[in-house]
């Protein structure tokens, strides 16, 4: 049988060009462009041809070609004209191949094609139009999606890529770039032990007592395993030396990976470990709670907990990769499932437009909006990998959630569950008293508490001032403006955030 092919598709000025010819060469593969193809066969310019003779004479030309290509491609990698997808007949054959989406914004996409020969690009109004028009068309056909591509990050990504052709249906992988390296995200189901691996040497899983049991058997060969006990309680230093003495007696080297298998507790934990182990080693992370899938797995920030403080002891870390098997939640405990929507609804917030229109509808966390959410949190640690700025934006409602966390002593609510309370509290700040009534009746509906009778307010307002990101005399705050418009670095007054909390205790 011939070999799937690797498309490259998205919008004019996107790079796919480039990206394709990137890929090709690492995977040693044929390579075909089907601009460039057309105007051969053409034996003129596209732009030429679409004076000539129309835009339809073109894209009925365009969809024959580009329909043998696909259907005599076998192993090839193919780079697609940004309107090839117009055709029914081609997204039905793309099917049968892995679809790349590259990614780019519209100011980058017009810089690049306008005045560079090509007849759609001339227009700046009917330009963002047919951007608008076709994002959609990407995105549903994409099996993978790179950001803007720049020298080199094709050819890195292309292992990847191919992996892909032998994942499970319906996988899905983005593509994290930070300032200190970048990372394949998979997401999908039944993916443990059935994917390309994202590091190399020997795998050290470290686990809690509850998804060790289910799931450290599948992850593929394992040379040690780890367990924590389960909770925010054992995100601890103390815990850590545990995990470090372990490694070191199951003879784990700066060859070998380590393998975060859990929620976010584990996530972070694990994490930070493996940042310390003799200096630094590779962590893949594969969670297996809501709040780890949507959030916390990404981005690289790893830590414990002090017992006046949370997360303040930790390093930024980036995964060698994540793999995302969305069927783990099944076994997750109803009461772990609801406390990691908080998050989702917070990542919503941050996203705005469609994401923030699925979440906000009421609609349960599927497939889908476990992507759109770590799309979300993918570009955000993109812009920002050290909470310089943007990055602190995913701070939404945990500077009040972390101090209730803290005043409990980790024992009253779970993580998300304080996130929750603390997105109540943000939305009372930011003044969106409405908006607050929509999210409280979110997170009601699935069982989170809108409410803390008895907690203190006046001690999580003062566990507020230790909160990690302060820089100065004052906390910042992360406010809401409208959904999908949320900005950091607010100061508000002690009074101001001493009501909001009041109100949570009532």
């Amino acid at each position: 049988m011939a070999a799937p092919a690797i498309v490259f598709v998205g919008f004019m000025g996107a790079g796919k060009s480039t990206a394709a010819r990137e890929a090709a060469t690492v995977l040693q593969a044929p390579l075909r462009d089907s601009d460039r193809l057309f105007e051969e066969q053409a034996g003129t310019s596209i732009e030429s041809f679409f004076d000539t003779h129309g835009e339809p004479a073109f894209r009925e030309r365009e969809e024959a070609l580009v329909l043998e290509l696909l259907e005599r491609a076998d192993g090839d990698v193919i780079a697609l004209g940004g309107g090839a997808l117009g055709s029914a007949r081609v997204r039905e054959a793309l099917r049968a191949h892995v679809v790349v989406h590259v990614e780019v914004p519209l100011e980058l996409a017009w810089q690049r094609a306008h005045g560079r020969g090509r007849p759609l690009a001339r227009d700046r109004d009917a330009f963002a139009a047919r951007y608008a028009e076709r994002a959609g068309v990407y995105e549903q056909v994409a099996d993978a999606t790179l950001p803007a591509a720049d020298r080199g990050l094709a050819r890195r990504a292309a292992p990847a890529l191919q992996g892909l052709a032998t994942a499970p249906d319906g996988t899905k992988l983005l593509w994290a770039t930070t300032a200190s390296g970048d990372y394949p995200v998979l997401v999908g189901r039944r993916l443990l032990g059935r994917v390309s691996w994202p590091a190399s040497g020997r795998r050290f899983v470290i686990s809690d007592a509850n998804v060790g049991p289910m799931y450290a058997g599948v992850v593929g060969e394992v040379s040690g395993l780890v367990e924590i006990g389960a909770g925010e309680e054992h995100k601890t230093l103390a815990t850590a030396e545990r995990v470090w003495q372990a490694l070191v007696e199951q003879g784990a080297t700066r060859a070998d990976h380590v393998v975060a298998l859990g929620g976010g507790v584990v996530g972070d934990l694990a994490g930070f470990c493996a940042s310390a182990y003799q200096r630094g080693i590779p962590v893949v992370q594969v969670p297996t709670t809501v709040v780890a899938q949507v959030d916390s797995a990404y981005g690289g920030k790893t830590g414990v907990d002090l017992p006046r403080a949370k997360n303040y002891v930790g390093a930024y870390h980036q995964p060698a990769g994540v793999v995302v098997d969305v069927a783990t939640l099944a076994t997750l405990p109803p009461e772990e499932h609801a406390a990691g929507y908080a998050e989702v609804v917070k990542t919503a917030l941050i996203a705005g437009g469609a994401l923030w229109e699925h979440v906000g509808s009421g609609a349960p966390v599927d497939d889908a909006t476990i992507l759109g959410c770590a799309r979300t949190k993918l570009a955000v640690v993109r812009e920002d990998e050290r909470d310089g700025g943007r990055r602190q934006v995913l701070n939404l409602g945990h500077t009040v959630g972390h101090a209730i966390e803290t005043v409990t002593e980790y024992q009253r609510f779970r993580h998300g569950e304080a996130v929750g309370l603390g997105l109540l509290a943000a939305l009372r700040l930011s003044g969106q008293d409405d908006l607050r009534e929509h999210v409280r009746g979110l997170l009601e509906a699935v069982g989170l508490p809108t409410a803390a009778p008895g907690l203190d307010p006046a001690a999580v307002v003062e566990a507020t001032s230790r909160d990690k990101k302060r820089t100065g005399e004052s906390t910042p705050y992360v406010l809401v403006h409208a959904p999908g418009d949320v900005r950091h670095g607010a100061t508000l007054a002690p009074d101001a955030v001493l009501a909001a909390v009041t109100e949570l205790t009532a």
